[in-house]
C-alpha cells in the first residue's frame, strides 16, 4: 500500500471552474469534495442528509429563508437536512464538502 496526504492546496490548483464539486477522498459510505465557489448559487434543498461546509481558504454565505450565516477560513458549518438554502461568496472562496456517496444535487427545486 502507498501512504500519500491529500495535499488540498494541490488539489485545487488543479481546476479552475466554479461550483463543481471534486472528488478527493471517500471515508466509509461518505464523500470528501473541495469546490471553488464565486457570486450565487441556486436556493436549494438537501431533502435526505446534512451538509457540512469547511471553509478552506475565503468566506461564504449560506442564507436561509429566515437568516444568513457567514463562514470563514478554517470553520465549518453543518447544514440540517430539508432546509432550504442558497450558498454564495463576494470573492472566490474554497470549500471541502462532505456528504454521502448518494447524495443527488437538486439546485432549482422550488421553495418550502
Amino acid at each position: 500500500m502507498h501512504y500519500q496526504p491529500i495535499k488540498l492546496s494541490e488539489e485545487l490548483s488543479k481546476f479552475n471552474d466554479h461550483w463543481s464539486p471534486k472528488l478527493i477522498g471517500e471515508m466509509n459510505d461518505n464523500q470528501f469534495k473541495i469546490v471553488k465557489i464565486a457570486g450565487d448559487y441556486e436556493w436549494h434543498v438537501h431533502h435526505e442528509t446534512d451538509k457540512l461546509f469547511f471553509v478552506i481558504e475565503g468566506e461564504m454565505i449560506i442564507d436561509f429563508r429566515d437568516g444568513q450565516v457567514r463562514i470563514s477560513k478554517d470553520e465549518m458549518f453543518i447544514v440540517p437536512k430539508g432546509l432550504e438554502i442558497k450558498p454564495s461568496s463576494e470573492k472566490e472562496c474554497h470549500i471541502m464538502l462532505m456528504e454521502p456517496r448518494s447524495e443527488i444535487y437538486t439546485a432549482g427545486t422550488e421553495s418550502a
